[in-house]
């Protein structure tokens, strides 16, 4: 019974985690960051900070805010 009892508990942990990672994944900004487009960079997603960045051009390592 008690090792029942750990697997639904293990089960449902690891529901909630397997339902948290498409919701992170779906906050995609809507902009593509013009700016950075327009200052010959190209967006990118840092998945170690969880933003999106300018890499290259005049805004080079900024975050993208909209």
């Amino acid at each position: 019974m008690r090792t029942r009892i750990i697997g639904f508990i293990s089960a449902l942990v690891l529901a909630s985690l397997g339902a948290a990672v498409p919701v992170a994944q779906a906050v995609v900004p809507t902009a593509t960051g013009p700016a950075c487009v327009a200052g010959k960079g190209r967006v990118v997603y840092d998945s170690g900070t969880g933003l999106w960045t300018c890499i290259g051009g005049k805004y080079d390592g900024e975050p993208i805010t909209n």
